[in-house]
């Protein structure tokens, strides 16, 4: 038997420590999230990239009763982006989300396994890294590249 051990670097910023860029892209992020449609779960998430060139592209969950019909916001503002832009790179994402209680969520909260997945395609097909911004109001996570968000991930080496 051999363990392996697998390290990953995520720091933790308070809003104050945020650079402009990431400053803006959480305020977009922020403002997404009530453009959100989530009348069954109540859980409202925005998310804002910004691609190589500077433009930024916001987009929200859309919640659909028929389940799994609804879209994860990283995965709308990520497919539009490459469906309008599919030569310019991601070179960073931020999500932030409000509660079933309307407010942000004081911890940041974390893509789901298909948003991940997602955002390893997305790292493969312009060979190279973007940063995760996860947004909580006590802190936001900052993430160098999605490996570190699944560092034992699916690709299209294994097909």
């Amino acid at each position: 038997m051999k363990d392996i051990e697998i390290n990953i670097k995520i720091r933790l910023k308070m809003e104050s420590e945020l650079n402009e860029v990431e400053r803006d892209l959480v305020e977009k992020a922020k403002q997404a999230t009530f453009r959100s449609y989530a009348p069954y779960s109540n859980f409202s998430v925005g998310a804002c990239l910004m691609l190589e060139n500077g433009k930024t592209i916001t987009g929200s969950n859309q919640e659909n009763c028929a389940y799994p019909s609804g879209l994860c916001a990283e995965r709308t503002t990520l497919f539009y982006a490459n469906s309008r832009f599919p030569d310019l790179s991601v070179d960073y994402i931020a999500i932030a989300a409000r509660g079933t209680n309307g407010e942000f969520t004081k911890m940041p909260i974390s893509p789901c396994g298909a948003c991940r997945q997602v955002f390893i395609e997305v790292f493969h097909r312009q060979s190279k890294p973007f940063k995760v911004l996860l947004y909580g109001t006590e802190g936001t996570y900052i993430v160098d590249s999605p490996l570190d968000l699944m560092p034992i991930s699916f690709d299209s080496s294994f097909l």
